[in-house]
């Protein structure tokens, strides 16, 4: 028999949650411009609360099925004094209104657009949907709190869900031959004295006996349970662990001089958006924050996006430091490895060499991805200049972007981490 369930759940003014879902997907396509023109005008910390969406009134009628007008009609329109059989009336001025000279008029009626709220949650499933962690691979086992349950024998006891019928049916066959055996071994043996009692003719009360044993007996043998509670057996799950999706997230951002109180706030709108998609889609997952300057430090999430620490530029200050983390915390046979840095571009003319070094035969090989953001880059800075040469030698593993303003924010970080089609 087929189960149905209906969802009856309320939400908000007494509507029902599926019917929501099914508004928010017929107009997906409106909804997620809104969001994303949302995006590009609020502040990024202004990103924990909903939106106001309007869909205009062309996008929301509804098809109807209707007769059409047909045959010959004939209509009495009372009150008419200006004009006769035969006259052409002229169209109305100011469009097929009779308004729109820009004067009020008293008649006449409309429907402004339908405007709604999305929620908190609606509203971030709209701005992440479509992004991933781009290369990820299953390949935590170790200490995995990740199961799947899988077939291990069988249990006299469960739910009925897990009945397995056939072993059931065996084990009551089974237990029907077992407790069986003597009453049929007794039933064979008086049909046997049966049958060589027909032969004499003074053995009727003899004959008579042996067939009400065989009566019983085989009364006793049918009161023989078919199927009882003893007999049922269960398909016993057991849990196996499987391997998960570990990954930690490395975020470099230069703290130096060159980076203004501008820069810096664009660079923390970046990481303050990427922060927000690892925890919502990624429930065990490691986010390692690093500033630098001349020296790079691992810090905590309040000192990196709060600190006021500055300095010169060493980029190279932080990728080694990265790269001794993951010697130290983060092996690559159990780990997803991903880096995002944010830069103004500037550094130390003898660094960006060896920054270049370290990054195709040190980090590269041991990342599934590595983006770099160059922050209020109207022109191409060395950094830049030197990063260009590492995307033909890693053309899936490393990207580039550039951002000048904070409505380029939500476009660049939507292109790094869309969800590329397998």
């Amino acid at each position: 028999m087929a189960l149905q369930i209906i969802d009856r759940r309320q939400q908000g003014k007494q509507k029902s949650a599926v019917n929501r879902q099914r508004f928010l997907k017929r107009f997906r396509k409106h909804i997620k411009e809104a969001v994303t023109d949302a995006v590009s005008k609020r502040s990024i910390t202004d990103m924990d609360r909903g939106e106001e969406i309007s869909i205009p009134k062309k996008d929301i009628s509804e098809p109807i099925f209707h007769h059409g007008r047909g045959g010959s009609q004939r209509r009495v329109l009372p009150g008419n004094k200006e004009f006769i059989r035969g006259d052409r009336i002229d169209r109305p001025k100011g469009g097929s209104g009779g308004g729109g000279g820009g004067k009020a008029s008293n008649q006449g009626e409309g429907m402004d657009e339908f405007v709604f709220e999305l929620n908190q949650q609606e509203f971030l499933d709209f701005v992440f949907e479509d992004l991933e962690l781009p290369n990820l691979v299953r390949k935590q086992l170790k200490d995995s709190d990740a199961y799947k349950l899988i077939k291990g024998g069988y249990t006299s006891d469960g739910i009925p869900a897990r009945l397995n019928v056939v072993q059931s049916l065996r084990g009551a066959k089974a237990r029907r031959i077992a407790l069986g055996g003597a009453i049929r071994r007794e039933i064979r043996a008086l049909e046997e004295e049966l049958e060589s009692l027909e032969d004499e003719a003074d053995a009727d009360e003899r004959r008579s006996e042996i067939t009400n044993k065989l009566d019983r007996a085989r009364r006793r043998l049918n009161q023989i349970p078919f199927l009882d509670d003893f007999d049922l057996r269960y398909n016993n799950m057991i849990r196996e662990p499987t391997p998960t999706t570990s990954a930690v997230m490395f975020c470099l951002m230069d703290v130096s001089g060159s980076m203004t109180q501008d820069i810096k706030d664009l660079a923390k709108r970046f990481f303050v958006l990427l922060h927000m998609f690892l925890k919502r889609h990624y429930s065990k997952i490691d986010v390692v924050f690093i500033r630098h300057h001349t020296k790079a430090d691992e810090v905590d999430e309040q000192e990196f996006f709060y600190s006021r620490e500055t300095g010169g530029t060493v980029v190279s200050s932080a990728l080694e430091l990265m790269k001794t983390i993951i010697e130290e915390r983060y092996p690559t046979d159990s780990w997803n490895i991903y880096a995002a840095q944010a830069s103004d571009g500037e550094n130390w003319a003898d660094d960006s060499p060896r920054c270049r070094d370290l990054l195709v035969k040190s980090l590269l090989p041991l990342v599934q991805y590595y983006a770099y953001v160059e922050i209020n880059a109207r022109q191409q800075q060395e950094l830049w200049n030197t990063y260009s040469e590492i995307t033909d030698l890693f053309p899936t593993q490393f990207a580039m972007k550039t951002v000048n303003s904070a409505a380029d924010i939500f476009p660049v970080f939507h292109e790094l981490f869309e969800r590329k089609s397998t």
